[in-house]
C-alpha cells in the first residue's frame, strides 16, 4: 500500500553504532502513527569459496546467548568505503583471506519491521591467504573458521545447525550462481 509518509524523526538514544529513533508517520487515511526504529550503518556479507567448499565462521552472539555458524560479515562503519571494499576488509579480519574476485549476489533489508539495516551480499572467489584472521572484537578474536563443502550447507540449514538468515540467503544464492543444487539432499 502506498501513501504512507514519514513526517518527522526524533532520536531517542544512541548506543555505539546504533540509533533508536521515533518516527511520526501519516497513514493514507490521515491517521497519525508513531513507530520506533533502529538506525544501522548497514552491513556486508560474503560467501568465501575455495573450490567446492565455503568458509564459515563460528562466533558467539550475545543476543541469542550462543555461538552461531555464519558467513563472514561486518558493519559498513568506515565513512565513504564502498561495499566491495568493506567486504574485502571483513574477509581479511575474519578469515585472513583476500578475494581475487567479488561478485555481487544481492542487497536486502535484514529486519525492516524495526530496523533500516541494509546488507550487500557478495560471493568471493580466487582467495589468497594474507595471514591469520585478526578480529577486532573479543567475539571475533574467539571465532573459529570452518571449511565445509558447499553442497553440505543445505543439510546444515535443514537440520537447524545453520540458522542465521543472512548466511542462508548467501549460501542459497551462491549455490544458484554456481548452478549447484540448493537445499537438503
Amino acid at each position: 500500500m502506498t501513501g504512507f509518509r514519514v513526517v518527522g524523526s526524533t532520536t531517542r538514544s544512541r548506543v555505539g553504532f546504533l540509533e533508536l529513533a521515533e518516527l511520526s508517520v501519516v497513514a493514507p487515511d490521515g491517521d497519525q502513527l508513531t513507530r520506533t526504529v533502529v538506525r544501522h550503518p548497514g552491513a556486508v556479507v560474503v560467501v568465501p569459496l575455495i573450490d567446492d567448499d565455503v568458509l564459515l565462521v563460528r562466533q558467539f552472539r550475545a543476543a541469542v546467548g550462543r555461538s552461531l555458524l555464519e558467513l563472514p560479515a561486518g558493519k559498513r562503519d568506515v565513512a565513504g568505503e564502498a561495499p566491495a571494499d568493506t567486504a574485502a576488509r571483513e574477509l581479511d579480519e575474519e578469515i585472513g583471506c583476500r578475494p581475487g574476485r567479488l561478485t555481487k549476489l544481492c542487497e536486502f533489508y535484514n529486519s525492516p519491521g524495526f530496523s533500516d539495516e541494509y546488507s550487500h551480499l557478495f560471493c568471493a572467489t580466487e582467495l589468497t591467504r594474507v595471514g591469520a584472521a585478526h578480529g577486532v572484537s573479543a567475539e571475533e578474536r574467539a571465532m573459529t573458521v570452518e571449511q565445509i563443502p558447499l553442497a553440505a550447507t543445505g543439510d546444515l540449514i535443514a537440520s537447524g545447525e545453520l540458522v542465521d538468515a543472512k548466511s542462508i540467503i548467501g549460501l542459497l544464492l551462491a549455490q544458484r550462481l554456481l548452478d549447484r543444487p540448493a537445499g537438503p539432499r
